[in-house]
């Protein structure tokens, strides 16, 4: 993704025109771009549906793959709190009745998981026909916890563990049985008393909620909506749902550790983990992506469900935050590179 420089946004007018500019540009039905920089926030809705009797920047949009810096939030959370760590065998935290054939699976722990280095392919192989067939379903709602460690148990991963980067579904989904078991909680519970309520996420759920408190997306028809996604036993990996105030929230926490009560943790995914590509290409944190950007680097994570996309991203030299939400038709969407290009030069603005 390429950078450009912009005007200076030395006010508030000036920002709210920019984000205004932003979401005219972007071709969805529903759109949010909300900015804090320290402290500061400037939330702009738009898009080409209609207006909903909930305001675009009070319902609850499905972050996708954003779920797992929640995941990986809680692991250090868990890891902080004695519970585990984050070098533990990812077998030692799943049923002892689970017969692992594969030698190269014993090897794969936590942070493996949370860094996509467990080797693990980005789905189960189970999952890939259906996913080619019925673009509009979820295949994840077939997957109940025995099933997803079924499935683990008879996948050979492609290398040993923390050899080689490769995105994956499979092994961040795995976390969520496996934290469940070190802290004998289930997961959602688990999230939301050590993440989501500690950091005030009141508008953070892991399903949905009720009509018309939830965002919808639709096919490639405009009209056609499509159900909320199920992320079954894959809840680690793509299931949170939030308002753009509570995404503000969690980017301000990560923003500002120190006031809040995870600042342990909090500063713990933060910190880089491995580079990929070279000196061209990039680095990983615990669970963000890393940029390098004026004045420092800056981190930033998205995610897209079948009919929403999301993007997070933060830049702690200049305590801006980003978050930008929207629902699609289909597949066409640029709201990901566009938040990013924005993110960048309000770190450029801000250095």
């Amino acid at each position: 993704m390429r950078a450009w420089r912009v005007r200076t946004y030395g006010s508030e007018a000036a920002l709210r025109d920019r984000l205004t500019l932003e979401v005219a540009r972007l071709e969805a039905p529903d759109v949010v771009l909300a900015v804090t920089r320290r402290g500061r926030r400037t939330v702009v809705t738009g898009g080409r549906a209609g207006a909903s009797a909930t305001p675009r920047e009070a319902l609850r949009y499905e972050l996708g793959s954003l779920s797992k810096t929640y995941a990986v939030l809680l692991l250090t959370t868990l890891a902080a709190e004695g519970l585990l760590t984050q070098d533990d065998r990812l077998a030692a935290h799943l049923p002892p009745t689970l017969r692992l054939p594969h030698r190269d699976s014993h090897g794969i722990t936590l942070r493996h998981l949370a860094t996509h280095t467990a080797g693990l392919p980005r789905i189960p192989y189970a999952l890939f026909p259906g996913a080619l067939l019925r673009p509009y379903q979820s295949g994840y709602a077939r997957y109940d916890t025995e099933r997803l460690l079924s499935a683990f148990a008879a996948t050979r991963p492609r290398h040993p563990a923390g050899s080689r980067w490769g995105y994956s579904n499979f092994g961040a989904a795995l976390l969520g049985p496996a934290l469940a078991r070190a802290a004998a909680v289930a997961y959602p519970a688990l999230l939301g008393t050590r993440v989501l309520r500690p950091l005030g996420l009141t508008g953070t759920t892991l399903g949905p909620g009720p009509q018309g408190a939830d965002a919808v997306g639709y096919r490639a028809d405009g009209r056609t909506p499509l159900p909320a996604t199920d992320m079954g036993a894959f809840s680690a990996a793509g299931a949170v749902r939030a308002t753009p105030h509570d995404m503000l929230s969690y980017l301000e926490a990560h923003l500002n550790p120190a006031g809040t009560q995870l600042s342990g943790p909090l500063k713990e995914v933060q910190v880089p983990q491995l580079h990929r590509g070279g000196r061209r290409g990039e680095t990983h944190t615990l669970t963000w992506f890393q940029h390098p950007a004026p004045g420092g680097p800056m981190l930033f994570h998205a995610g897209a469900t079948f009919g929403q996309q999301a993007f997070c991203g933060y830049h702690p030299a200049s305590g801006t935050g980003l978050a930008a939400v929207a629902t699609r038709r289909g597949r066409r969407c640029r709201l990901v590179p566009a938040a990013y290009e924005l993110l960048y030069a309000l770190a450029e603005e801000g250095r």
